[in-house]
């Protein structure tokens, strides 16, 4: 709780300024996302949360940095943020499917107080969040604390009453600066490039990640899921399990990503295609194929789509480049309507190590239950 706390002081003190003064981050050469330049002011950050399971793309090939943040999207980076813990009661908002990857962040936030919903009993999460919104989630986590008024915005009477205390116990804490002209602009919003930033510089000051590491070493656990994902799909499926199990999440990124175009089986010479009937062109470089602290997972998941019958061959680099000696390995998989098929004994055969358990397929849009109900049957 503490550590949330602090995370969610620098998130609101930062994401309430609109001209951020920028610290730089170690320079990348390549994101991996289309619209995030190399050179982008949140071009590292971008690669840092995504590399970390804390933010995805927003399709195979896109951050969208200037795209808002919205109530759904900040429940669950908060919520990964304190470790994905479980949870159990709070309120299922009607307007939050069971199977959204937001459903538990959501039911957390609930539990803990830092989100009522709306009158309505509705959450909202595809609403932008606003600042006087985040204003009050920070003030009802550090415990509703009394304020003084100070001196008012002269937008002052544009603040909702919910709110109002909130913002002047961020004003008077020194959380939240006005903007020009001494406005709160209680409803104003964030973006996606901010949200990363300010998740990177959390984990900096906090030194939970220094730039020698690689990603996935956060938490300490002894359960790791790894997963490629194509189209989010599989990606899905791997933070359920890394939420059920309090798992760490490391995501297969390839060097060289694949685009929309890339991954059209039906277009005769796309790059899958390709790769399919060539299989000399399978050996996909990954940004990161080894992990920190490999040696102290016991238990690995490796996640990934059917391509023609068999893994998608992105995860061969991983298999490849790992010592699976004394640890249980599970993989998973997620297909419109193939089967597992031979997929995990290939790779068990291909990895030549470890214990390899019976794996497991999901189809499209599986619940989070029944995802759930899988892992807690493997008993670990």
């Amino acid at each position: 709780m503490k550590n949330l706390k602090k995370f969610v002081s620098v998130f609101l003190a930062v994401v309430m300024l609109l001209a951020m003064s920028m610290t730089a981050f170690a320079a990348v050469s390549n994101t991996g996302f289309s619209d995030v330049a190399a050179n982008a002011w949140y071009a590292d950050s971008v690669v840092y949360v995504r590399d970390n399971g804390l933010m995805g793309g927003t399709s195979t090939t896109t951050f969208s940095p200037d795209a808002t943040i919205t109530r759904g999207q900040i429940a669950a980076i908060l919520y990964r943020a304190s470790g994905s813990p479980a949870v159990s009661g709070g309120t299922q908002f009607p307007d939050v499917a069971s199977n959204a990857y937001y459903a538990s962040a959501t039911r957390w936030a609930s539990v803990g107080g830092i989100v009522s919903g709306y009158s309505n009993g509705n959450f909202g999460p595809n609403d932008p969040i606003t600042r006087q919104q985040l204003a009050a989630i920070l003030w009802r986590y550090a415990g509703s604390p009394a304020a003084s008024q100070g001196q008012d915005f002269v937008d002052e009477s544009s603040i909702s009453s919910y709110a109002s205390t909130a913002v002047d116990w961020a004003r008077e804490s020194g959380v939240i600066g006005g903007k020009d002209g001494n406005r709160f602009d209680p409803n104003g919003s964030a973006t996606r490039a901010q949200a990363a930033v300010i998740l990177h510089r959390y984990m900096e000051l906090t030194g939970k990640h220094t730039g020698s590491e690689t990603p996935g070493t956060s938490s300490g656990s002894k359960v790791l899921v790894v997963y490629f994902s194509a189209s989010g799909n599989t990606e899905a499926v791997a933070e359920t399990i890394a939420d059920t199990l309090n798992a760490d999440l490391f995501a297969l990124v390839p060097a060289d990503p694949y685009t929309d175009d890339d991954l059209n089986w039906t277009v005769s010479g796309s790059r899958v295609n390709r790769e399919h009937e060539n299989e000399s062109l399978r050996d996909v470089e990954l940004v990161h194929d080894t992990v920190s602290n490999w040696d102290e997972y016991d238990t690995v998941f490796i996640g990934y789509p059917i391509w023609w019958g068999i893994a998608a061959w992105p995860v061969n680099d991983f298999i490849r480049s790992n010592d699976f000696t004394g640890k249980t390995v599970i993989p998973f998989c997620t297909s419109a309507s193939s089967g597992f098929g031979q997929s995990g004994e290939l790779l068990e055969e291909m990895a030549g190590t470890g214990s390899w358990l019976e794996g497991r397929r999901f189809p499209e849009r599986t619940s989070q239950s029944d995802i759930r109900n899988w892992v807690n049957s493997l008993g670990i």
